[in-house]
């Protein structure tokens, strides 16, 4: 039975078009031009950064945030705010918690992604980051940390994300139960793989209410 669910938060919660927009905007190149590049890094699972090296050689990202933010202090630069929900799930996590399950949010995000998604107000029992775990998926000890918060044994966990190599594979190896959803570059071509049937997939949040809830 399980008890708790726990989310990643990139193309699971959050959609992303807006900050790989504003990259792209930032280094001067083809929304398209850029977009179909992280969606080639994604089919050759390559990691997302290496988009930025292929456009700009010696690229740091790191350095490049921090410029950014000096030089528009009120800006989302790399960052999200509510507009960038998806449409489903406020419903989907306030129903989960009414018919008696613990919500937590969890992934592979920055410091200030905690603070960002606590000010939206969902409907979840609580929210952290790698950030301050201070170990990321796929990691074995991320998932560690998610049977903590979530109270409950790692069999009792449905763990939410986009990706095969992140999300479902590690979650699966902790004996969680994992959840491919099929939006964003990763989740819908990592669908397609055969590593796909290791996990229950879905193309909508609204869906984990009756699949998950205790009957």
């Amino acid at each position: 039975m399980i008890k708790a669910v726990v989310f990643d938060v990139g193309e699971t919660l959050i959609d992303e078009t807006r900050i790989w927009t504003r990259w792209a905007q930032r280094l001067g190149v083809p929304v398209f031009t850029f977009l179909g590049a992280l969606g080639g890094a994604a089919a050759l699972d390559r990691p997302h950064r290496d988009i930025f090296e292929m456009f700009q050689p010696g690229f740091d990202v790191d350095d490049a945030v921090s410029r950014w933010a000096v030089e528009d202090p009120d800006g989302l630069r790399e960052n999200f705010d509510a507009e960038d929900l998806y449409p489903d799930v406020r419903a989907a996590l306030g129903e989960l918690r009414v018919r008696g399950l613990r919500v937590v949010i969890a992934g592979n995000q920055p410091p200030q992604a905690r603070d960002a998604l606590e000010r939206m107000a969902l409907p979840a029992d609580a929210i952290f980051t790698s950030a301050e775990w201070g170990v990321e998926k796929p990691e074995p000890a991320f998932f560690t940390k998610v049977a903590e918060v979530a109270r409950a044994a790692p069999g009792a966990i449905a763990y939410v994300g986009d990706r095969l190599d992140n999300d479902v594979l590690p979650a699966a190896h902790a004996g969680m139960m994992p959840v491919l959803i099929r939006r964003g570059p990763w989740g819908f071509l990592h669908a397609t793989r055969p590593q796909a049937g290791h996990a229950t997939v879905i193309d909508s949040l609204t869906e984990l209410p009756d699949l998950l809830a205790p009957r």
